[in-house]
């Protein structure tokens, strides 16, 4: 090999080890802002038209929250298996609570739509990207698990059945042992 094509390769290795920090920082963020272990924001939020409540109130609770849009094609996979295997399963436990949050959509898109698809599980405005600007700038669907204490447990973007199926167990044995 003559010197020259030898430090052109060595050039290339040293750019790639440089660059791959990045590569990889930008994609597990994906523009998410909170990490398992952080208290969660605290942010007020309309629990049904006119009656507004704080996700502090939910203290002493294990809190399933889903950041979502009524045209994310991703979201509307995930939504009814969350409403077979989550929802039916845990909405009458009293140490569980589950919020769904439409990303720049108001109660005149989320009423009709909860209706058209059979959801029984609250879903939730977030005209003004006020409560997904907390956690995330980008990317849906996400789900956030946050502990009886108020601190982050578990974080997920995007579906897939592998992923819903972890997060579903995840719930399965963190509702199982706080019941013990």
């Amino acid at each position: 090999m003559n010197p020259y094509s030898f430090f052109m390769k060595l050039k290339y290795f040293i750019a790639l080890f440089v660059l791959l920090p990045f590569v990889s920082f930008s994609q597990d963020s994906q523009g998410t802002l909170t990490k398992v272990g952080d208290a969660v924001p605290v942010f007020n939020f309309e629990i049904e038209k006119g009656k507004t409540v704080s996700i502090s109130d939910y203290k002493g609770k294990l809190v399933l929250i889903n950041l979502f849009a009524t045209w994310c094609p991703p979201c509307n996979e995930e939504l009814p298996e969350v409403q077979k295997r989550i929802w039916e399963k845990y909405k009458g436990n009293p140490k569980f609570a589950f919020f769904v949050f439409g990303r720049e959509e108001g109660w005149d898109k989320l009423i009709p739509f909860k209706a058209k698809k059979g959801f029984t599980f609250p879903i939730l405005p977030d005209a003004d990207r006020g409560i997904f600007k907390l956690f995330a700038t980008q990317s849906i669907p996400r789900n956030i698990i946050v502990d009886e204490t108020g601190k982050i447990i578990y974080q997920s973007i995007g579906y897939t059945p592998e992923e819903f199926d972890g997060l579903v167990k995840f719930i399965d044995k963190h509702l199982k042992t706080s019941t013990k």
